[in-house]
């Protein structure tokens, strides 16, 4: 895409936007594997997906620990623990805080539903939490995604899908560097925007599947734990976000960023 410049209203003039793209990357390029950048990179995003598991498990274990019937706090099960906002919360906040924390190094992925990753650090951080917390993991699920009793499979891929839209579409909107040239005057921290959408999207989904939206989160649970039921439903945590997250780059690239030139100026829709 050339440098944007929208069709002038009557009467006035439009000056050319102070943003142009940046001429496309190669999918390979065999030189950055000499370049420490590549391996800083990796490492972050490795550790950055380890906490994130790390924290958003354990938050997942004990909250079902604590409002347990059987468990420790029968008497105020009900009333026990963080509940559904506290994870949604564990969740948007921890995007929020590693985003901000490794933007600068490696973009602060932590999901292959927004770039292609390693999912290592996944699985590395739901093994702390079995390591740290062997006596309720297996007991509590794990923190697994699976689908919920009455929901049915398409629902639940209808969930991820939206879900993940809505995450990719904010991270998209919330980094796009035109919009920054464009709308500078509006400030965005933009881990702020991107939190909150984990966070928004969470309170919606956990009901029906737990809210996976990331196939790295879904993949490094469903490996510790291991369990059938997890498995069956797995692939819902696959197809889900990646089809979410092409619909989020479509409309992102092909609507929202479409310049107005492609389709005419606005003087020749009037006219039509």
């Amino acid at each position: 895409m050339a440098k944007d410049i929208e069709a002038a209203p009557p009467g006035g003039e439009y000056a050319a936007k102070d943003y142009s793209d940046p001429p496309p990357a190669p999918l390979f390029d065999a030189e950055e594997l000499t370049k420490w950048s590549l391996y800083r990179a990796v490492i972050a995003e490795f550790v950055a997906t380890l906490l994130f598991l790390y924290i958003t498990v354990a938050t997942v274990i004990g909250y079902k620990h604590q409002a347990d019937p059987a468990g420790p706090n029968a008497a105020d099960a009900a009333c026990s623990g963080v509940g559904i906002l506290g994870i949604a919360w564990a969740f948007g906040g921890m995007i929020f805080v590693l985003v901000y924390c490794t933007a600068g190094v490696s973009g602060g992925h932590i999901n292959p539903a927004v770039t292609f990753g390693l999912c290592l650090g996944a699985i590395c951080g739901v093994g702390l939490v079995k390591g740290f917390q062997s006596a309720f993991y297996v007991r509590y699920g794990g923190g697994a995604n699976e689908l919920s009793s009455g929901f049915s499979k398409g629902t639940g891929l209808a969930a991820e899908i939206i879900g993940t839209f809505v995450l990719v579409y904010t991270v998209f909107s919330a980094t796009d560097p035109k919009r920054s040239a464009r709308d500078s005057h509006v400030p965005v921290l933009a881990p702020l925007p991107i939190g909150f959408a984990v966070f928004m999207v969470h309170l919606a989904t956990i009901p029906i599947t737990g809210t996976g939206i990331n196939p790295a989160r879904s993949l490094g649970a469903a490996v510790i734990y291991n369990n059938e039921k997890a498995w069956d439903d797995h692939w819902i945590f696959w197809v889900g976000p990646f089809i979410g997250a092409a619909i989020a780059a479509l409309y992102h690239q092909y609507v929202l960023r479409a310049s107005a030139t492609k389709f005419g100026s606005s003087a020749s829709f009037g006219s039509r």
